[in-house]
C-alpha cells in the first residue's frame, strides 16, 4: 500500500509526459499500480511542500522564510508527533506583541496551507504550526540541543540566506538578540557626565549558528566583535543605525515592529 505523497509523486511525473516504464524504474513502483490510479482518477492535489515536488523548488516567500529559520535556529524546535506529523514551535515573549504576530504571519507565508496556533505558557506564546513538512524544510532539526550538535545549513538555503541576509538577522535577533543601553563616562569641560549609547548582543550557545549570524552581518556591512564566549556585540555607531533601519524599525510589511518590540 503506498501513501498518498508516493501516488502524488507518480502521477506528478506522468503529468509531465513521462512514460509508464520511465515513472516506475525512477520511482521503484510498479507500471501496474500506476496505471490504476491513473484509471481511478485519482485527484491529484497540489503538493503542499515545495521541496517534496518532482523538481525541488526553494520554500515560498524567501524572505518570510529567512526570517523564520532565523526565529527556529534561535527559539524554535520541530518536534515528531504521530503520523509523521510535526510540529514547528518558536518561543515568542508574550511582552512583544508584534513578534508573535511577525513569526505566526512568517509560518503562514511559508505554508500557506496550514493553520498557525499559539499555545500561552509562563512569559511566552509558543507559535505553533503542524505539518509532515516542517522536516523537509527546516533540515537541521534532529534530537537533542542544537548547541550539541553541527548546525550546517543546506545549499538551497545557503542561497535564501545570502539573497535575504536582512531577513535572516532580524529573525536571530527577535528569537536570541536584545537592543540595549549602554552607559560610561565622559570628562566634559571638566565635569565628569554620563554618555549612554545603544548595543545589540546577540546570544547562543552553538558554536555555528553564531557563525551564520557574524557571517550575515558580514555580508551585510555590519561590524561586529565577539563579547565573551556566547556574545556577539554590534555597539558601532553606523552599524547601530544599520541594525535599528532594518531589525527594529523595518517597513516590511511582515517584521513591521517598532522599537519597543525589542
Amino acid at each position: 500500500m503506498y501513501d498518498m505523497g508516493t501516488r502524488e509523486r507518480a502521477l506528478a511525473l506522468m503529468a509531465q509526459n513521462r512514460s509508464l516504464n520511465s515513472v516506475s524504474r525512477e520511482t521503484g513502483i510498479s507500471r501496474a499500480a500506476i496505471r490504476s490510479w491513473r484509471i481511478r482518477s485519482i485527484p491529484l492535489r497540489t503538493i503542499d511542500c515545495p521541496r517534496c515536488q518532482a523538481v525541488p523548488e526553494p520554500p515560498r516567500n524567501p524572505t518570510a522564510y529567512a526570517y523564520l529559520l532565523g526565529l527556529y535556529l534561535g527559539d524554535g524546535c520541530v518536534s515528531p508527533l504521530k503520523r509523521g506529523v510535526h510540529s514547528l514551535r518558536i518561543a515568542c515573549a508574550e511582552a512583544w506583541p508584534g513578534l508573535i504576530d511577525a513569526c505566526a504571519e512568517a509560518m503562514r507565508s511559508v505554508m500557506p496551507g496550514n493553520k498557525v496556533c499559539q499555545v500561552r505558557q509562563q512569559g511566552c506564546r509558543q507559535v505553533t504550526s503542524y505539518s509532515k513538512h516542517w522536516p523537509c524544510l527546516f533540515p537541521q532539526h534532529g534530537p537533542g540541543k542544537k548547541h550539541e550538535r553541527p548546525i550546517v545549513l543546506e545549499p538551497w538555503q545557503r542561497d535564501i540566506v545570502d539573497a535575504h541576509p536582512w531577513a535572516f538577522v532580524r529573525g536571530l535577533i527577535h528569537s536570541d538578540g536584545c537592543r540595549v543601553i549602554n552607559w560610561t563616562t565622559r570628562t566634559v569641560g571638566g565635569e565628569l557626565r554620563r554618555y549612554e549609547y545603544p548595543r545589540y548582543f546577540f546570544t547562543n550557545r552553538s558554536d555555528d549558528i553564531r557563525g551564520l549570524f557574524t557571517a550575515a552581518l558580514d555580508r551585510v556591512g555590519v561590524e561586529w566583535k565577539r563579547a565573551n564566549a556566547q556574545n556577539i556585540s554590534v555597539a558601532r555607531k553606523a552599524s547601530v543605525a544599520l541594525m535599528d533601519l532594518h531589525v527594529v524599525r523595518s517597513t516590511d510589511p511582515y517584521f513591521g515592529l517598532s522599537s519597543s518590540a525589542m
